[in-house]
């Protein structure tokens, strides 16, 4: 048993390098080296074409509970890692939201070997990784993590608190202003 587990997790790693490598030569093509940097203790969102900064957002709001490395379903923290746009919701309650593919497989690997996730689990999002799709969102990890705005929100309190159940929020204006550089296929670092 020991001997099999083994070597799933062998071919899981190889197989997680080999797809994040192509996700990665095809997305460095596709998005003209931009990407997303989202520093949680600064409070700013910058976009970066490689090295050079081209626009920081400040004051941004995260997770009312602040960041983690192992998040779980309805915790109200910000995961920390690499994730990539997944998606777009052009109607959102929240103005604009652009959804990471959180849970990825790095995050899910982890996950799984601190026995946060069970095997099935992990195997559902190693599969829609593998077949090109959003993870599930309902995993107990939690899920709809991503970038977006207060909507009809109050600007006074996205000023003054960190209020999300995990996202990165900006407000409306910032997310216009963003949204010339956001797409789906770049690569989100939050820190």
């Amino acid at each position: 048993m020991k001997k099999q587990n083994y070597l799933v997790n062998f071919l899981m790693i190889f197989l997680f390098g080999l797809f994040g490598w192509m996700a990665m030569s095809h997305s460095a093509r596709a998005d003209n080296g931009v990407w997303i940097d989202v520093d949680t203790t600064e409070h700013t969102l910058s976009v970066m074409q490689g090295d050079t900064v081209q626009a920081v957002f400040k004051n941004v709001a995260i997770g009312r509970y602040g960041t983690t490395w192992s998040k779980m379903t309805m915790d109200d923290k910000t995961p920390l890692g690499q994730f990539k746009i997944g998606w777009v919701n052009e109607k959102s309650r929240y103005y604009r939201f652009y959804g990471l593919n959180y849970p990825n497989l790095e995050t899910a690997k982890r996950a799984y070997d601190e026995n946060r996730i069970d095997e099935e689990t992990w195997l559902s999002i190693w599969k829609a990784k593998i077949r090109g799709k959003s993870p599930p969102q309902n995993t107990p990890l939690g899920g709809y993590i991503g970038i977006h705005g207060i909507g009809r929100g109050d600007r006074e309190v996205h000023d003054q608190y960190n209020w999300t159940n995990g996202c990165i929020a900006l407000t409306n204006e910032q997310l216009d202003q963003l949204g010339r550089w956001i797409k789906p296929g770049i690569m989100v670092n939050i820190r």
